[in-house]
């Protein structure tokens, strides 16, 4: 990460009025979070994580794939916030009029302090009924203990409590589309600001990697944090190279001088 670029993104950062930070899989993997894409253990092994998140696997045979999804769950209850996500946090406090929009399913930033961050991708933590997504749907904890999703083992879903159908991950899956509000929000979001940090993220899962497009499209500065050249590099103004817990704090002591990574 070059020094010059790193003060030019900051006085970019600290002069903006509205930001939007677009975060994906990198900043959660500094948390020990697997990728969607990592290898399967145990059970799930022999399957590819693309089968298992769809519908058609659901209903095919909702054990094993709840099961998954609570394996998947307990993992991220068990990791804590990096640097990355303290520093979103703290910018979020420093703008007044900042959006956080992710495309992963933990809460990390909502536990790192991040306010009513947009997930673009459903959320591991808010379940929902397979016949009407407006019931509330809740769950116990499945971190430990014998026979849990850790281990591999096949866990039935939980039934509605408003209508007995089965309760599913309330993630997308493919072949679904975005939830309307969080599209609709994140597009507005990005048109509006004045400055987009895309963190790390590799810009090829669509239609999340449009949302820089549309805030550079709009006449907003697009700054990446990534360790990896992608395909937004030629949409922004700077590339940081970096991961988003070696950048990020620098980046928020850089614009204002100090950091709330402690």
């Amino acid at each position: 990460m070059e020094a010059d670029l790193l003060r030019r993104a900051a006085r970019l950062l600290g002069d903006a009025r509205r930001v939007v930070v677009l975060t994906g899989a990198g900043v959660s993997a500094e948390s020990g979070v697997p990728t969607f894409r990592d290898a399967l253990t145990g059970l799930w092994a022999r399957f590819d994580a693309q089968r298992l998140a769809t519908a058609e696997a659901f209903h095919a045979d909702p054990d094993l794939v709840w099961g998954w999804y609570e394996w998947r769950r307990a993992r991220v209850a068990r990791a804590e916030p990096n640097p990355g996500h303290r520093a979103i946090a703290a910018i979020q406090t420093r703008v007044l009029d900042c959006t956080v929009i992710t495309q992963n399913v933990d809460d990390l930033h909502e536990r790192a302090g991040t306010r009513a961050p947009i997930h673009l991708h459903g959320s591991l933590f808010t379940p929902r009924c397979t016949a009407v997504p407006a019931h509330p749907a809740t769950f116990g904890d499945t971190s430990g203990g014998p026979g849990q999703p850790h281990e591999g083992s096949r866990v039935p879903p939980p039934r509605c409590a408003s209508c007995t159908a089965l309760v599913r991950p309330g993630v997308v899956w493919f072949g679904e589309p975005l939830p309307e509000t969080a599209l609709t929000a994140a597009v507005e979001a990005a048109v509006a600001c004045d400055l987009l940090l895309t963190v790390g993220t590799a810009g090829v899962v669509y239609p999340a990697a449009e949302i820089p497009q549309v805030a550079a499209r709009s006449g907003a500065t697009v700054i990446q944090v990534n360790p990896q050249p992608t395909p937004l590099d030629p949409v922004c103004a700077i590339n940081l190279r970096g991961t988003a817990a070696q950048v990020l704090p620098a980046l928020v002591a850089a614009a204002w001088g100090e950091t709330d990574e402690s």
